[in-house]
């Protein structure tokens, strides 16, 4: 077996057994192709059923001294992965990163915005031109429902629900989740709608999907973080921003003001509640807050 035919593979089994979306694909699919150049560029003719640990430890030294820990700890469980599904398919007995450690990492938070921050972000979109109204309306989305970029650019204008108040949303494996949406989210959206939208010319593929580009198709990511790079440098606020940064801030402002856990996992659409926890992260201040006012002994 040959490895541009393992890879092949592997992309078809993680997206029809795995479900998993085109950008997680893709990015499995890069791990694989860094081990692949590498062994070219090392002229090591090894197969994906044939290669041994020790070729894969000497890859990981390479690595190591290009890559930070965290970028190299996602490849070495890329790879892993890859080999598993090479055992799960019968064509290895073992995985040859079995006995590879990943390095040791800190859990690295995103910078979350405050409020006034998120304000001072949207005041500072140019309302004048046409792309204002829409580019008001994506920062509303992001902050307002918690969405992963991949799921706002992907919103369709037929999975909005305003008289019940929710939107659904197509997540990770397209995975589909109902997520509250409240009503100033819901103006700016619809006055992007009647007043932008309404006008524009659309493409025949592009007649559902919400947010469009001046050429009346679907809006890339890239774009989104372009848009959101801009109001930065505009305000000068120092953090590092960017559509992530919405809906981390989404969910830290809701279990700073009280919300369930349980209930942000479900907006969040995460599958394990260990991983809103990630995104949740709190003030020690909050915490103490927290135990002064809820627990029984608190005043004993």
């Amino acid at each position: 077996m040959k490895w541009q035919q393992a890879l092949k593979d592997y992309q078809s089994y993680l997206r029809i057994e795995r479900g998993l979306s085109e950008n997680s694909i893709s990015n499995y699919g890069l791990d694989i192709k860094k081990l692949i150049t590498w062994l070219d560029d090392s002229k090591i003719h090894s197969t994906p059923i044939a290669i041994k640990p020790e070729v894969i430890q000497e890859f990981i030294y390479s690595i190591a001294k290009e890559v930070n820990p965290r970028s190299q700890s996602r490849i070495i469980s890329g790879l892993k992965g890859f080999f598993n599904y090479l055992i799960f398919e019968n064509y290895r007995k073992t995985n040859p990163l079995e006995l590879i450690e990943t390095p040791k990492i800190g859990r690295k938070l995103p910078d979350t915005l405050a409020l006034e921050e998120i304000d001072q972000l949207i005041k500072a979109i140019d309302l004048s031109g046409a792309q204002g109204e829409r580019n008001r309306a994506i920062l509303e989305t992001l902050y307002g429902c918690g969405l992963r970029v991949s799921e706002l650019t992907s919103l369709k204008i037929s999975d909005l629900f305003f008289k019940e108040g929710f939107i659904k949303i197509t997540g990770k494996g397209d995975k589909q989740r109902f997520v509250p949406i409240g009503d100033t989210t819901i103006k700016y959206i619809e006055l992007y709608r009647k007043e932008v939208r309404v006008h524009q010319k659309i493409a025949p593929k592009a007649q559902d999907t919400l947010f469009l580009n001046r050429r009346g198709n679907q809006l890339t990511r890239a774009m989104i973080f372009t848009i959101i790079k801009q109001l930065v440098e505009k305000t000068g606020i120092d953090k590092v921003i960017s559509p992530h940064t919405f809906r981390h801030s989404f969910a830290t402002h809701l279990l700073e003001n009280g919300a369930d856990l349980r209930a942000i996992q479900q907006m969040l659409g995460h599958q394990s509640i260990t991983t809103t926890e990630i995104y949740t992260h709190i003030e020690t201040s909050f915490l103490q807050e927290t135990i002064e006012k809820f627990h029984p002994r608190k005043d004993e």
